[in-house]
């Protein structure tokens, strides 16, 4: 279960030498795996040795570990994951799961990096799992190359404060003295929770950078630079920033910290490079679900075989529901308007899970226009992490119909208050519904709500031959 602490994963990991790698260690509410993936992505580029650990999982419990940009292989995964086991057992620790992986994933660091007899410095890119200055992760040996602070707001109160500023102080735990320290600048914006993080890196004796996502749209020479053709969404184009400022910080390169300010133009070609290259499976991902839809059950046919786009998105705060929300209102509804809407904009079918205890109303308000058609669903048990529950799909389609989304236009695999499907396929019950209505008329269609739905989606399409994007 959850127990924030460091004691139990320190005493995992005091065994053999300090790392040889170094560590870019990333906190924050939303944008933490983003930020990672274009971190890692921006090392293999460059030739330079990298692992990278993130979590959740997708649909393999060793898929969260990728070295070199491609999943650790089950086997390597178990290797480390008994060696491990054998210590917590022999020692009596007592550890968590998240501790139990996290213990994996750098025992999988050690054994993939370069040892310190090569002149090539490795990197550990290091997802926090909650919070940061009790998270399991922070507990690593390696040293510090630099830190990243992505963007704060309100999530998993229950265990690190009810305010930004509460939860800032976790996150800032991860700074460390001579370190710098890459912040998102909407962090600075929110003045309670600069506070926090430029007292705790006066603390400790930390820089804090906060890099202009601007910068990355200037073309050089006065020119229109090619990374504004991408179309990125003004979070992804801060999250590539702030893993752009880590990158050279951490790599040293023209001067590490202070060329944090500057892009010339071939560093832009290189940025757009990444980010063309780059898929992050369940951030504002286009998938084809016909595959799930032409399986067989009972032997009948249950569509036809076209293929079927979905947006797949694992919006599952305010923040990551608001950057959501404005995705599908500018690309999919076709208005650029406030959630009141226009007349002429598109309705959306929603397919909606969500973990138990998630502030329903400040996820759905967002994302729901009357007119909308939802679909409710739960998300099978999560591997590894047994205390994460699924919210009643009932629950969710009360909170729609007091969003004004009406009851006909509603699907549940839920009767009389009762579950009738109790494994993940009830996803495939609800796409069903939602491109065999007569009423959807061609309304684009958004599975969101959870990262473990996003899991369910891919582990199910992966299974079905369809095409997942996981790497």
């Amino acid at each position: 279960m959850i127990d924030l602490g460091l004691a139990r994963i320190g005493r995992l990991l005091q065994h053999g030498p300090p790392p040889a790698w170094k560590a870019i260690h990333v906190a924050g509410t939303n944008g933490k795996g983003s930020v990672c993936a274009y971190l890692s992505a921006m090392l293999h580029a460059r030739g330079v040795p990298s692992a990278r650990f993130t979590s959740p999982h997708l649909v393999d419990r060793w898929d969260c570990i990728v070295v070199d940009e491609r999943v650790v292989s089950e086997s390597a995964f178990r290797s480390a994951e008994q060696a491990v086991l054998k210590r917590d057992r022999a020692e009596q620790i007592a550890a968590t799961e998240f501790e139990l992986l996290t213990a994996t994933a750098f025992e999988v660091f050690n054994a993939s990096l370069p040892s310190s007899t090569l002149a090539t410095t490795g990197f550990g890119v290091i997802e926090c799992g909650l919070g940061g200055s009790l998270d399991a992760t922070t507990a690593m040996r390696a040293d510090r190359a630099v830190t990243v602070v992505t963007r704060i707001g309100l999530d998993h109160q229950g265990l690190l404060g009810n305010t930004a500023a509460a939860i800032a102080a976790h996150k800032a735990g991860i700074m460390r003295p001579g370190v710098p320290c890459v912040v998102d600048p909407a962090n600075r914006d929110d003045h309670a929770v600069r506070d926090v993080l430029e007292a705790r890196a006066r603390d400790v004796g930390a820089t804090l950078i906060y890099p202009d996502p601007l910068l990355l749209l200037r073309g050089g020479r006065g020119s229109v630079s090619p990374m504004a053709c991408l179309g990125l969404e003004p979070h992804q184009l801060t999250n590539l920033a702030c893993a752009y400022a880590a990158f050279r910080i951490a790599t040293g390169q023209d001067g590490g910290q202070a060329a944090v300010d500057t892009y010339t133009e071939a560093d832009t070609d290189f940025l757009v490079s990444i980010a063309q290259q780059l898929r992050w499976p369940g951030r504002l991902q286009i998938l084809d679900v016909g595959p799930l839809l032409k399986a067989k059950e009972g032997g009948d046919q249950l569509a036809s075989t076209h293929a079927v786009p979905v947006l797949l998105d694992g919006a599952h705060n305010p923040q990551s529901a608001d950057a959501l929300a404005a995705y599908v209102n500018k690309r999919l509804r076709g208005d650029n308007s406030s959630n009141n809407g226009t007349n002429n904009a598109k309705p959306i079918t929603w397919i909606l899970a969500a973990s138990h205890g998630k502030d329903l109303d400040e996820i759905l308000r967002p994302l729901l226009r009357s007119g909308d058609r939802v679909a409710a669903v739960t998300f099978g048990p999560v591997d590894g992490m047994p205390w994460v529950m699924p919210a009643a799909p009932q629950t969710i389609l009360e909170k729609a119909t007091a969003l004004g989304v009406s009851p006909t236009d509603q699907h549940s695999d839920y009767e009389e208050g009762k579950p009738t499907v109790h494994d993940p396929n009830s996803l495939v019950s609800a796409l069903k519904w939602a491109t065999n209505s007569s009423a959807s008329s061609g309304s684009p269609i958004v599975i969101a709500g959870s990262l473990y739905l996003v899991s369910d989606t891919l582990r199910l399409l992966r299974a079905a031959g369809g095409e997942t994007g996981l790497p």
